[in-house]
C-alpha cells in the first residue's frame, strides 16, 4: 500500500506506538512495512512514522476480532494446540498464543493446565 500523506490532523506515531495500538510487536510491524502492508513515512532523520489513517486500514483488514478469540478459544479447548489453531486462522504462533492468553488458561507442554501467578 502506497505511503498516505498525514491531513492536517493526522498526527504521526511511532513505531513502537502503532504496535501497542495493533497488539504486536515493534518487529511484526517493521516485517509488514517491508510486505507492503504499512507505508511508513520518513522523517527528514530517516525514522519511519506512521499515520493513524494508515494504522485503521490495516485494523479494517482484520476479521471480527472477538467471534474469532472466541472460536480460536473454543478450537483450543477441544484440544487443538496452539500451532493448529493459529493455522486455522492464518496467523503466527505468537500472535495466536496473545489472544489465547487473554480467553483461557493455556496448558503446558504436557497438556495440563498452567499454574496462575
Amino acid at each position: 500500500m502506497p505511503p498516505q500523506l498525514p491531513g492536517p490532523d493526522d498526527e504521526l506515531l511511532r513505531p513502537r506506538e502503532v504496535a501497542a495500538l495493533l497488539g504486536v510487536r515493534t518487529a511484526t510491524i517493521a516485517r509488514w512495512a517491508r510486505q507492503g502492508r504499512l507505508s511508513p513515512l520518513l522523517t527528514p532523520g530517516g525514522h519511519r512514522r506512521y499515520t493513524r489513517a494508515s494504522v485503521r486500514a490495516v485494523l479494517d483488514e482484520e476479521p471480527a476480532a472477538p467471534a474469532m478469540a472466541e472460536d480460536a478459544a473454543r478450537l483450543y479447548e477441544q484440544g487443538w494446540s496452539i500451532r493448529q489453531v493459529a493455522q486455522r486462522f492464518g496467523c503466527e504462533y505468537g500472535v495466536m498464543r496473545r489472544i489465547l492468553r487473554r480467553q483461557v488458561t493455556l496448558r503446558t507442554r504436557g497438556g495440563r493446565e498452567r499454574a496462575l501467578p
